[in-house]
């Protein structure tokens, strides 16, 4: 491929992205886009809230590496026989984030995060700029839960009720009950939380993904609200807590543990502590993908690791041209590195420019799930595929910075308005003005 082919490649994804993310700037002022609301935040949350306490920490973690979690989901769907632990083992040298690779162990989280990627880029959006709210609309979920009489301890899950400290509202904790075997819920938050008060932000959801939940298939109702799957032996993906979650607004990590997972974790990178420490945003593992706001990209400009951020901070010319390196290992799902070495199996980089499947190039590796939309048995999905809406992001952070704010005026002058109620992940596509 030509340098200006290329270039042309870059541009083209640069505004799929723009056109996947346009509700999120249709709101922006000129100070930026707004806060989120705090009922726009529950419906964003509210198909995670009930998760486990720990990997419900490090779903919101990953959250703010979207282009990382395209590469992870590959990873598993290439690999539908390592699980659990095992899959964790197996990508310790990868490139992403330990939050990503964590999620090779949970691909029925995994899977809808990589499915519904304008929700997973909003709920990262969400967290870096308003975690403590984040964490405060969790804890209305789950007492919403509980109140309704759906949310209990069982033989998966060990439901704690305890006062918040200086006399606040209580908290609801959510631990395993067996610490060495984890489930994850899936479930209708239209059952789960009762009646949904905010017609205006009605909650994401997509029911069980058969493959994970055995014994449910796509159409069947959810009469009680929640579907369990198999239980996960996977403790040793778990480094994180929410000791500090719960009114403090933090995610504790425990250094030792995150090792287990990424053999090259940093303790540096976190907030205090040598062995342990509170979570903090690597702008180093966002691969180029813009920021909401500029006082989110800002504050994470000089975050630790910024010394090797070329792609973020526009630096460097070979650098800023490459994706993650995560499939580097011969897993054959590179995108555009530029003819780098002259390795077989590459991507395909014709669907992301003409949304063509172009064949015959040497060797390539097939671009078919490159195009797909999500499902609508799974409930519906955003506009663009997928992967296309990611895949071969390389130009700098600031680069793409530009293009959104430049992109979020063109829509303001066209006279671009989000759709009533948003469309992008209701059940069966956004006609339905009901839930995502």
């Amino acid at each position: 491929m030509t340098i200006w082919n290329e270039r042309w490649v870059k541009a083209a994804l640069v505004w799929l992205i723009l056109l996947v993310a346009a509700p999120a700037f249709a709101d922006r002022g000129p100070e930026g886009p707004a806060p989120f609301k705090p009922e726009e935040i529950e419906a964003l949350v509210a198909p995670i809230a009930l998760y486990p306490d720990s990997v419900l920490a490090q779903v919101l973690m990953a959250s703010t590496y979207p282009l990382e979690i395209v590469h992870a989901a590959r990873w598993v769907k290439e690999h539908p026989d390592v699980k659990g632990d095992a899959a964790v083992r197996a990508v310790q040298d990868q490139s992403w984030d330990t939050s990503v690779k964590s999620l090779v162990a949970f691909p029925q989280v995994l899977e809808p995060m990589y499915d519904k990627l304008d929700w997973t880029q909003k709920l990262g959006d969400a967290f870096l700029a308003q975690q403590k709210d984040v964490f405060a609309a969790v804890q209305r979920l789950r007492a919403r839960a509980q109140e309704a009489g759906n949310l209990k301890s069982n033989e998966q899950q060990q439901v704690i009720v305890e006062p918040a400290a200086a006399g606040e509202t209580t908290v609801v904790r959510i631990e395993p009950a067996n610490p060495q075997v984890i489930y994850v819920p899936a479930y209708d938050p239209a059952v789960v939380y009762g009646a949904w008060g905010y017609p205006a932000y009605p909650p994401y959801y997509w029911p069980p993904y058969p493959a994970y939940y055995p014994g449910y298939y796509p159409g069947a109702a959810l009469a009680t609200g929640f579907a369990w799957g198999i239980g996960l032996a996977a403790a040793g993906a778990i480094f994180s807590d929410c000791n500090s979650c719960w009114g403090g607004g933090d995610v504790n990590i425990d250094s030792d543990r995150a090792r287990n997972v990424d053999r090259n974790f940093d303790s540096s990178k976190l907030k205090n502590g040598e062995r342990g420490g509170r979570w903090q945003h690597d702008a180093g593992h966002r691969q180029g993908v813009a920021y909401r706001d500029n006082a989110t990209r800002d504050k994470f400009a000089g975050s630790p690791g910024s010394d090797r951020r070329s792609q973020y901070r526009g630096r460097g010319s070979d650098a800023g041209n490459r994706v993650a390196t995560a499939d580097r290992p011969g897993a054959g799902d590179r995108a555009m590195t530029a003819d780098r070495s002259g390795a077989g199996n590459r991507a395909s980089v014709a669907d992301r420019s003409a949304g063509s499947n172009r064949t015959g190039a040497s060797n390539r590796g097939s671009t078919s799930n490159m195009n797909r939309v999500s499902n609508g048995s799974r409930g519906g999905g955003y506009g663009g595929g997928r992967d296309s809406a990611f895949s071969g992001v390389g130009s700098s952070g600031s680069v793409s910075q530009r293009n959104f704010d430049r992109g979020n005026r063109s829509m303001q002058g066209s006279g671009f308005n989000r759709a009533a109620g948003g469309g992008g992940m209701r059940g069966g596509g956004g006609g339905r003005g009901g839930r995502r």
